[in-house]
């Protein structure tokens, strides 16, 4: 059968993107069912469990593949049993499942029922789960049956709104074990009628520059991903797609559902605790993935440590997103792989904004172009649409973009916290400036650009540079308050292993960065760490380096180590 993207959208011949949404879409029975009848045996999900899983020695089973024949079943199966546990249409249901398969048939069962599912990363605390449920008023809870995230669960919903919970992998005290349960059930489950303006999906951002806000998208959501497959990633149809994310993510929803199964692509769930880029470069080439999707801190690592030479033989497009990619990771990744990296820019509050879409040039180091379905511009102080080289913040005006996978406006019984719509205007809180050729190029949040002497710095500028010194693994740039100066630039860096932090080392990054750039834009501190703040999705969190440098002084020319 023909992809089904080409029933949801129409590209037209100016490059321009339009989408066809049926008032009564629904991403289970419109998709995967309608594929499971048409072709019951085409592949769907490929999942392999890495040795590092905790949940491993639980089972017998480490690879498995499902058809949509598969999918379909148990997604019926299972929505007759969560329907029979009191689960239906807006409930909310917290799902912490990592990277286990049991996700997939699971959420399609959520979308059936016409419930919300809220995706969660099992290494949240018991606060922020705490927070999570009586911010949402969850229901329900359903976990992998790992001892101490089901104790941590256990405790966090006590006395909240929680009614119901279940794990799977595992039996635990006080949980019922939902994968067992399922098989019990009819194989088929009859259409509930659901609008395409239902919620579906909560999620909370990864909290890079403050405070996670929580984020609605509805049943249109998965149609908007079409472009994120198709256009950027590339994805072949009869092809495996691979992105490097947790469940507990948005870009799971980019990258291991929704885009690639309507564009014919099935999707790779590596399904790991320990991140071992030999043991997941040996399982690409051994199942045969077609295309790859990895956050930038993946890339970084795999390049300072010289090993994707022989680990990408069957990937044939890579894609990148979460952050912005220095232009020196790009060329070195193509010089020991042949393949290069396409950048996207997105947030969890939307789907791709900005990207290196097929067909395009690319202009490494960029953010590559605006979407061809939202239409994204760079606006400065005053509203108005900026010259090129001029900085601005990256916004969507409500002329001639596509309102689906954009989040829906706050609603009256969850606090969001905080909220990306100013009017029917909708705010990125991204600095950015667009060049001659229309390409963006990334500067920093609005609250990371740093003010030094009447000069505004971008961070990720002088990022770019220090990553391109053999000493750097890692950096993250930020400003320090400064009596004199306003605000002073630090650098916080992680060196690679065999250079020591000392004045020398200080003294030679600096030579390093005034040999490329203007001294104004030189770190003043340098304090060198063991590892960076990061977000569970692997974001540097500048937020928090800013935080614990509040009321530094005067800056001098002192540097700090760590």
């Amino acid at each position: 059968m023909e992809p089904l993207y080409k029933e949801y959208c129409t590209i037209r011949p100016d490059g321009g993107m339009e989408l066809h949404i049926p008032e009564d879409f629904n991403f289970a029975y419109d998709v995967v069912d309608r594929i499971a009848r048409e072709e019951p045996e085409r592949r769907a999900l490929v999942w392999s469990q890495d040795e590092s899983c905790i949940l491993y020695p639980c089972t017998d089973v480490h690879e498995r593949t499902f058809t949509f024949g598969d999918l379909s079943r148990l997604s019926s199966q299972a929505a007759h049993c969560l329907a029979k546990r009191g689960i239906g249409k807006g409930d909310r249901v917290l799902l912490m499942l990592k990277r286990h398969y049991t996700y997939w048939y699971l959420l399609l069962a959520l979308h059936k029922l016409g419930a919300v599912a809220l995706p969660a990363a099992c290494m949240l605390n018991q606060e922020e789960l705490i927070h999570r449920i009586q911010t949402t008023n969850i229901g329900h809870v359903i976990c992998l049956g790992e001892p101490f995230l089901c104790e941590k669960v256990r405790a966090a919903a006590q006395g909240t709104s929680v009614r119901g919970l279940y794990c799977v992998g595992a039996e635990q005290p006080g949980f019922e074990r939902l994968d067992n349960a399922v098989e019990d059930y009819p194989e088929t489950f009859d259409r509930i009628w659901t609008s395409v303006a239902d919620p579906i999906l909560l999620y909370f951002t990864s909290g890079t520059t403050g405070a996670s806000k929580l984020v609605l998208q509805d049943g249109a959501y998965p149609l908007a991903h079409i472009p994120t497959a198709l256009l950027w990633q590339n994805v072949r149809d009869r092809g495996l797609h691979l992105s490097v994310a947790d469940t507990g993510w948005a870009k799971a929803s980019w990258g291991k559902i929704y885009g690639q199964w309507l564009c014919g692509s099935a999707v790779m769930a590596y399904d790991y605790d320990a991140f071992s880029a030999v043991r997941m470069m040996d399982m690409i080439n051994t199942q045969r993935v077609t295309t790859f999707c990895a956050p930038p801190t993946i890339y970084r690592f795999l390049v300072k440590n010289n090993l994707v030479k022989d680990g990408f033989g069957t990937v044939e497009y890579a894609v990148t997103a979460g952050e912005a990619l220095n232009a020196e990771i790009i060329n070195k990744f193509r010089e020991q792989t042949g393949l290069q990296i396409h950048a996207g820019y997105g947030q969890t509050e939307s789907t791709l904004l900005v990207g290196d879409f097929v067909g395009q040039p690319v202009c490494p180091g960029s953010m590559g172009k605006p979407s061809p379905l939202y239409h994204p511009v760079i606006v400065n102080e005053e509203g108005r649409e900026t010259a090129p080289g001029e900085l601005g913040e990256i916004v969507i005006p409500p002329e001639g973009r596509c309102n689906a996978g954009l989040c829906l406006p706050p609603t009256a019984d969850m606090d969001m916290g905080g909220t990306v719509w100013d009017g029917d205007l909708y705010r990125t809180g991204d600095i950015a400036y667009r060049d001659e050729n229309g390409y963006f190029w990334f500067v920093g949040r609005v609250d990371d650009v740093i003010k030094s002497s009447g000069y505004r710095i971008s961070p990720f500028e002088v990022e770019s540079i220090l990553i391109q010194h053999p000493a750097v693994m890692e950096c993250a740039v930020t400003g320090v308050r400064d009596e004199d100066r306003g605000f002073v630039v630090k650098a916080t860096v992680v060196l690679r292993e065999g250079y020591t932090p000392d004045r020398a080392m200080t003294n030679t990054l600096r030579n390093f960065v005034k040999e490329k750039t203007a001294d104004y834009k030189v770190p003043r501190i340098i304090d060198y760490v063991h590892a960076l703040p990061k977000t569970f999705s692997g974001k540097i969190r500048h937020v928090e380096i800013r935080n614990s440098d509040a009321g530094a002084g005067k800056a001098g020319g002192a540097e700090k180590h760590s």
